[in-house]
This record gives C-alpha cells, sequence and structure tokens, in this order.
C-alpha cells in the first residue's frame, strides 16, 4: 500500500499500518519542509477547546487523541513533554478563560507570580497565569525523524516522489495536507481549504519550562530556541513570509517576553488544510481503495495517532473506535455529523 505524505499524518499512519502487517511505502517529495515540519508541536486539547471556536464541542475527541500519544511516543521513541501549558495574560482575559474551562467541566490552576518567573523566566511584569497540566507537547523535527526511523526499522519503505495515484497498490492512504495534486483521485479532497500559518523562532531564547498561551498567540520553548506564533491566513497556499501578517505575531510576543521586542527571529510557513468543520477527514473516500488522513487543520500533532487507529482499522477491518463517524469523510454529505448538527 501507498501511503501519500510523510508529515505527522502520514507517518503515524504508515507506523501503524506496518505494525498491523501490512507492506507499506511513503511517498513524499518534500522531506521536512511539511506543515508538520513548520509547527510548534502543542499537543493541546484543553486550550484548543477553551479558545477556539471551532474545536469547542470536540473536547472529548481531542483528549482521546492526546490519551494515545503516550503509546504512539514509546513506540516511535517521541519525546513528548507533560509539564503542562499556562495562558498567562490580563485578568479580563484570564476571568473569561476560567469561565470557558468551567463550561467544559475542566479548572486551571492559579501560579503565584514566584512560579511562574520560574517557569517563564522575562514573561511581562503585568501578567498573570493559569496552568492546565493536561495540555502536552513534543518537539517536531525530532518527532518527525523518529517517526521516520521507527517506520524504516518496520520496514515501510521511503520514495521521494509524489504520489499521482493508487497504481498497483491496493490502498492508497492520501496525508497530503492542503497538496492539491490528489484531487481527481479522491473528490472529497475538495472540501479542504488552505491555511497558511506563519511562526516566528527566537533562536537565543530560551522561553522557560512551559508552554504559553497567551491573547492572540502561542509561545513554546524548545531546544532551537522560542517559537511564536502562528498566523491563520485561511485561503492562502503559499510557504512565503509575509512581514506584514508577522507584525501581529511580532507585537504579541514583545507583550508576553518584553526582551523580545527588537530581538532578532527566523520566520518561517507552512499550509496547513481545514475541513468544513474543523476535524480531519479520516476514513474510507467513496472512491475504491482509497483512505482519506487530511485536514486536520492546526491540530495535526495532536490528532495523529487517532487518525492512524482508524486509517489502519479501515485497512484491517478492526474496530475504528467510537470517534470515527466524526472523522468520516462521507459526513459532508449529510445534515448531521456524529449525532451533532453541523
Amino acid at each position: 500500500m501507498i501511503v501519500a505524505g510523510a508529515g505527522a499524518l502520514g507517518l503515524s499512519a504508515a507506523l501503524a499500518l506496518a505494525d498491523a502487517g501490512c507492506s507499506v511505502s511513503v511517498w513524499d517529495p518534500t522531506e521536512g519542509s511539511n506543515a508538520s515540519a513548520v509547527a510548534a508541536g502543542m499537543l493541546a486539547p484543553v486550550f484548543e477547546a477553551a479558545l477556539d471556536a471551532e474545536t469547542t464541542g470536540d473536547l472529548d475527541l481531542l483528549l482521546a487523541a492526546r490519551n494515545l500519544w503516550p503509546g504512539l511516543a514509546a513506540r516511535a521513541g517521541v519525546e513528548v513533554d507533560r509539564s503542562g501549558t499556562a495562558a498567562v495574560g490580563s485578568e479580563a482575559w484570564l476571568a473569561e478563560v476560567r469561565a470557558r474551562l468551567t463550561r467544559l467541566g475542566l479548572r486551571g490552576a492559579d501560579l503565584p507570580r514566584a512560579m511562574l518567573d520560574d517557569l517563564a523566566p522575562g514573561i511581562a511584569p503585568d501578567l498573570q497565569a493559569l496552568l492546565v497540566r493536561e495540555d502536552w507537547r513534543l518537539e517536531p523535527g525530532p518527532a518527525l525523524r523518529a517517526l521516520r526511523q521507527a517506520a524504516r526499522a518496520a520496514g515501510v519503505e521511503f520514495r521521494a516522489e509524489a504520489a499521482r495515484g493508487r497504481g498497483q497498490a491496493d490502498w492508497l492512504v492520501i496525508a497530503t495536507g492542503a497538496g492539491p495534486g490528489l484531487i481527481d483521485v479522491a473528490p472529497e479532497l475538495r472540501r479542504l481549504t488552505p491555511i497558511k500559518g506563519q511562526i516566528l523562532r527566537f533562536s537565543d531564547v530560551r522561553g522557560g519550562r512551559v508552554s504559553l498561551r497567551g491573547e492572540g498567540a502561542y509561545a513554546v520553548p524548545g531546544s532551537g530556541g522560542l517559537a511564536v506564533g502562528a498566523t491563520m491566513e485561511p485561503g492562502l497556499d503559499d510557504a512565503r513570509i509575509d512581514p506584514v501578517a508577522l507584525q501581529p505575531l511580532v507585537r504579541a510576543a514583545g507583550r508576553l517576553f518584553p526582551a523580545l521586542e527588537g530581538a532578532t527571529f527566523a520566520a518561517a510557513a507552512g499550509v496547513r488544510a481545514a475541513t468544513p468543520d474543523g476535524l480531519p477527514m479520516a476514513g474510507p473516500s467513496a472512491a475504491p481503495g482509497i483512505i482519506l488522513a487530511v485536514g486536520a487543520r492546526r491540530n495535526g500533532w495532536l490528532l495523529a495517532p487517532l487518525v492512524a487507529q482508524v486509517v489502519t482499522a479501515c485497512v484491517t477491518g478492526r474496530d475504528p473506535g467510537p470517534y470515527a463517524p466524526r472523522l468520516d469523510p462521507a459526513r459532508f454529505e449529510t445534515s448531521r455529523i456524529g449525532g451533532r448538527a453541523r
């Protein structure tokens, strides 16, 4: 079988399929330059549901995906940081965050100032913080390399070219994100909208020991420095850096860490794909022999093991789990999704 795309979804699916006994080849001409590489690596079901209107009703699914990560991390040698994520901002904004968490049946822990300074050195003195332990993170570059290495060890072959179709393979798994190359193969891909995302990286700044969610931006520490992101530019499918679109991120970085005002940064851009309801399409296409694993919007890393589980079930005939109907590519042909109106 062929897996088209070597991002988080494609590599996770390829590894799961190989572990299930399938003969798998991954086709991707752009190793290391996909949207999964240009990401912060947040596994953040709680703050995604609390702060993003697109995913407010999907907390259970997002948590289920996150709960699959310890198994995938152990299998592939991916390091997952469970230190938690802190919402940081004004008292008024944090009051709204607390209210949203309460509506979700959750709560965070108010951080004393001394603890905030310890977890995020250099944070602006007028900000307050609310810590949530349920949101984790990983480093995308090392995680992609670990998944690729684990897949190779499991017998997966890699080809540095684009898949044009199923050919002689029994199955084609499309995990190409917003790439338009296979639209004629799987008509459901026409439902996807590209979303350009730009991110800043301050290589000389560590950023502390927890991820931060601020008003209009996030800040994630890593071995390559502090990542601040990200823009969400619907309809754009180019990876060019736009200095004008980056300015709100630059200002947000300075509000979080005053020392970043005027600091040198590198910028990167990636193109994600989104479905009309914000959840990925994972499951069989209407076209025979085609399985989709696309459209995770900005939660590709978080949802990767759940999408891989559904894809593998489609091939092996196993139970795909309770969330498969909500990810079914055919859901957009009906008026209700998983029992909920959309």
